[in-house]
């Protein structure tokens, strides 16, 4: 089987060729060889999961557009992204009704972006982008660091009159000196005893993490209760409705499923949508 593998053709379709790189879409993720090393941005209409990022990664292609085949069940249709991201390689999937399964022309041409890893949104590729502006986005610019570790995403998403902002960062780790009874942090850990620990050595001026699947003895949200005593107000949103270790993803999808007393105090209630409850939360308590 190995020989048949190793002799079979690669059909590749070139849709942009340039001096320093090019766009090739292809069939199957199978097709990425050698000759993509490096340069080339591949767009494979595939699925992007384990297995088809296990075939091109050896090849290291400059970057992966791949299909997210409907996502599927434990989000196997897109893990790929997160393998390709661990060896330092830009990757988005496409949505499973927007492209063509096996035809990497149509995924090319007719494909809408779904997901991405942070590689490939450090290259300017996010969700509702047409594949074709992608692909260019991902040859014409580098990630911002590619190398193995943590990559820090930081962003203000809304100031109040008083001049506090709601700061997404994906961990409370990431928490800076100008956060200390400023900033209101949405973030994408568990809101643990640990994480209790961090949010007090940092002290924003209100939180929203994630509530970690529950676990057992409701551990994932027993920091509430801790910091509560020591008057830091914050929330919880349910692991159903957010993907941990996201704060982009807390913040826009996340579902308030906890929170302390004081948060309470500023309107923050338990069915909340996340981007509301941040909003209250920059606000006095209100006793």
């Amino acid at each position: 089987m190995s020989d048949l593998l190793e002799s079979e053709e690669h059909p590749q379709d070139v849709m942009v060729d340039r001096p320093h790189g090019r766009v090739v879409a292809m069939d199957s993720a199978r097709y990425v060889d050698e000759t993509n090393h490096g340069r080339d941005v591949v767009v494979p209409a595939s699925y992007i999961g384990v297995l088809p990022a296990r075939l091109m990664a050896p090849h290291r292609p400059k970057a992966v557009i791949g299909h997210d085949g409907g996502i599927g069940k434990d989000g196997a249709g897109i893990q790929g992204l997160y393998y390709l991201e661990a060896l330092g390689i830009p990757a988005a999937a496409a949505a499973g009704d927007s492209a063509e399964l096996g035809n990497g022309k149509d995924l090319y041409e007719s494909g809408v972006i779904s997901r991405v890893n942070i590689l490939a949104e450090s290259c300017g590729v996010e969700a509702g982008q047409s594949v074709v502006e992608a692909a260019e986005l991902l040859l014409e610019n580098e990630p911002q660091n590619a190398a193995p570790g943590t990559k820090i995403r930081r962003e203000i998403v809304e100031t109040s009159k008083t001049g506090r902002n709601v700061v997404i960062t994906d961990s409370i780790i990431f928490a800076k000196p100008e956060d200390r009874g400023r900033n209101v942090l949405v973030t994408a850990g568990h809101t643990g005893t640990s994480g209790a620990a961090f949010l007090l050595e940092f002290r924003p001026w209100g939180f929203i993490c994630s509530d970690g699947g529950g676990g057992k003895n409701s551990s994932g949200t027993a920091g509430l209760a801790i910091v509560d005593k020591h008057g830091l107000a914050g929330a919880s949103v349910s692991a159903q409705t957010a993907a941990i270790g996201d704060a982009y993803s807390t913040y826009y999808d996340g579902v308030i499923v906890a929170c302390n007393e004081h948060a309470r105090r500023r309107g923050v209630t338990e069915g909340m949508k996340a981007k509301e409850a941040a909003r209250l939360l920059l606000q006095d308590d209100v006793t």
